[in-house]
């Protein structure tokens, strides 16, 4: 059976120039239809879905800078070649930067239809790869796996779902859900799958930030905007023109930068601090927070009107006790990824482990369950995770009590915090057959924390290598 055909549009309000290129382009083996401006190049493109698009820049009714504005909301769209007059080239070059246009050509060059046969050829094939990484990410997210999110249960599909019919829109999304469930996670895949998947992703916590830097980080500042403000500085929004700004722990940022904040996400601009001069912004926003907004609302913490702009399209996070079915592909990813980060040999988790971990109460929800793997991981080394693993007494896991000599700590009643300290290292040493790093690894504190305990505790242990 014959391959289709790559299909390509021509765009131009000159009907002599539009023909001309048309029928050369049919030559080179490519179907193609034209139209005279944006307006009929959209409507040309509901029943004729090309994978690339020759525009001009200068038309009536819609100009090609608009005809790309709307293009590039649509994820899988057409690639756009973006054909200018002498003069123009300056509008060709912000087409590309700010619009994602595949590339520029300046018309009636002498090496115009040689270079316009390489673009076309290039962008058919860019058009075929993006295709296929969409493809390809719905076929995962029907097994259980969507960027960096796992879960084949019927919750975890239900929010692969909401993020592969929400990624394509320009809809702001509000993400709810416990600490540790994946939200962020989820912005990210949002993002992925959306067509400002090219451009930055911005993260700011705002539970982290102080009030008094909070606008500051949003927003950016000129330089003596303030004490301190020594040099200018862009803010979140900027950072992430044409990509998506993630708003994280949204319900914890003071009610004035709510204010502005409403402002910006209204108007689509944004002013430095100590700046006279506004930003247009092309960023998608997606909030997220760990806590329902409507309580604080209702006691005057979060603004009723910021919260409807930001709640276009709710997504819920379940905690994992409520998709504990999901645990051991979650367990097998994780162990994958810290093996990487680690490089242990971890191959598997015992029967006997993967029952105590499904029976947890799991309040940390994933970000839990990565920290006790991690451990886990660290401790085991390679082979199976075991019991002897696990945190003490996790899920009913007996507590350490036996002599050093079987990896165990016993400290008689009467030692002091200091003994207690000493024997704990020792013994992590002891383990970690002297590997200094990986056993501030196990204890929970950095290298030089170790090496000064090290010292104290005299030469004996310090030069134990």
């Amino acid at each position: 059976m014959e391959q289709e055909r790559a299909r390509v549009l021509v765009v131009d309000d000159e009907e002599a120039q539009r023909s001309a290129l048309a029928g050369m382009i049919g030559l080179w083996g490519y179907s193609v239809e034209t139209a005279g401006d944006g307006v009929e190049a959209l409507e040309k493109l509901e029943n004729f879905p090309a994978q690339v698009v020759v525009t001009d820049v200068k038309m009536p009714r819609m100009d090609g800078e608009e005809l790309l504005r709307r293009l590039k909301s649509e994820t899988g769209g057409p690639q756009a070649i973006v054909l200018t007059a002498h003069g123009g080239l300056e509008v060709a070059v912000n087409m590309v930067h700010d619009l994602g246009a595949f590339w520029f050509l300046e018309k009636g060059g002498q090496s115009q239809a040689p270079a316009l046969r390489l673009l076309i050829s290039r962008a058919v094939e860019q058009n075929r790869l993006a295709e296929h990484a969409h493809r390809l990410a719905r076929q995962l997210s029907g097994r259980g796996v969507l960027g960096e999110m796992v879960g084949s249960s019927r919750r975890m599909r239900e929010v692969f779902s909401l993020i592969e019919q929400v990624a394509p829109s320009r809809a702001a999304v509000l993400i709810t859900g416990e600490s540790g469930t994946g939200k962020e996670l989820a912005a990210r895949a949002i993002h992925a799958l959306s067509p400002r998947r090219g451009g930055p992703f911005v993260a700011i916590n705002c539970a982290a930030m102080p009030d008094t830097l909070m606008e500051s980080e949003l927003f950016g500042h000129e330089k003596g905007a303030f004490t301190g403000a020594v040099e200018r500085r862009a803010g979140c929004f900027e950072l992430a023109q044409n990509g998506t700004v993630l708003l994280d722990e949204i319900g914890d940022m003071p009610v004035t930068t709510q204010a502005k904040l409403l402002r910006v996400l209204e108007d689509g601009r944004v002013r430095r601090l100590g700046g006279k001069n506004e930003i247009q912004l092309d960023v998608r926003v997606v909030a997220a927070t760990n806590a329902p907004l409507d309580s604080a609302i209702r006691d005057g913490k979060f603004r009723e009107d910021l919260f409807y702009r930001l709640n276009v399209f709710p997504i819920h996070l379940p905690p994992l006790r409520e998709h504990l079915e999901d645990l051991p592909v979650l367990a097998t990813a994780l162990l994958d990824d810290l093996n990487r980060k680690h490089a242990t040999k971890v191959t598997d988790i015992s029967p006997a482990v993967m029952e105590l971990l499904q029976a947890h109460s799991w309040l940390g929800n994933v970000r839990e369950l990565r920290n006790v793997i991690e451990r886990a991981t660290i401790l085991a080394g390679e082979g199976t995770i075991d019991i002897v693993h696990l945190p003490p007494g996790f899920g009913g896991a007996p507590v350490s009590r036996a002599t050093s000599t079987s990896g165990e700590l016993h400290v008689p009643v009467g030692s002091t915090i200091e003994q207690a300290e000493r024997a704990l290292i020792e013994l992590t040493l002891d383990h970690t057959k002297n590997n200094k790093t990986r056993a501030a690894e196990i204890l929970g504190i950095s290298q030089k924390t170790l090496f000064n305990k090290l010292k104290e505790y005299g030469a004996q242990v310090a030069s134990a290598d």
